[in-house]
């Protein structure tokens, strides 16, 4: 009896399609979700990893063009008002409210200082939400999926438990399966949880870098101008 019973439970797949064919429709919803939450975790992860790539060097290049000695109308004229790079944005928008500030007399308007800061503080807000954008993702899919992953599991077992009472059978061939189906639902949401969590940690510690980065030329470049506007 024990030798048929294992050669019965041989001629199972227990393949990972094998599993996901045989599971129930609510198990297969389970996994089609973690698995959908994987692959968009993923696509979060190498979007954001490739534009912060490109922000760090935008901003090293343009740290490199605002210390070069270059006039600072100079530097807002080949820039223009609107560029795309986030800390030439910075620099752009404390520029801009720096000559809005200017009479036709030469003359500033009162409380330059304070607008030129709030218009770089704006921007720095604009840059940090376009940064931050999609990590809410990969923090929601890290603190859940093992949640969603377990609820297929349970539900998997639960169902495994009824076919044994069904069959009145606790044999390899009957139990195996089920239970297998299950534990696949738990090993998919932790395959999904796992790197989005390491990597929402990392590229949150990437956003504030470059955040703080903007911050500290923007404090920088309204120190040189109130130098401008003391002389």
């Amino acid at each position: 009896m024990e030798a048929e019973t294992l050669a019965a439970a041989s001629e199972i797949d227990f393949s990972l399609l094998g599993l996901f064919l045989r599971a129930t429709i609510t198990v297969k919803l389970v996994m089609i979700m973690l698995i959908v939450a994987s692959f968009w975790s993923w696509s979060i992860i190498i979007q954001k990893m490739i534009q912060y790539r490109h922000a760090k060097a935008e901003a090293e290049r343009f740290d490199q063009a605002f210390w070069s000695g270059e006039p600072l109308d100079g530097l807002y004229d080949t820039i223009g008002p609107d560029p795309d790079g986030a800390a030439e944005k910075i620099f752009a928008a404390g520029m801009t409210e720096w000559r809005r500030s200017h009479r036709e007399d030469g003359g500033l308007i009162p409380g330059a200082t304070a607008r030129i800061d709030r218009s770089m503080d704006v921007a720095i807000a604009k840059e940090a939400e376009r940064l931050q954008k999609g990590l809410p993702v990969l923090a929601t899919t890290g603190s859940t999926a093992p949640f969603i992953g377990l609820f297929g599991t349970v539900f998997g077992i639960m169902n495994s438990f009824i076919e044994i009472a069904a069959q009145q059978n606790t044999s390899l061939v009957v139990v195996a399966p089920g239970i297998a189906e299950a534990l696949l639902a738990t090993g998919i949401g932790l395959l999904a949880a796992i790197p989005a969590v390491i990597f929402y940690n990392k590229l949150s510690a990437d956003s504030d870098r470059i955040l703080g980065g903007y911050e500290a030329f923007a404090d920088e470049f309204a120190t040189i101008l109130s130098r401008q506007l003391d002389s």
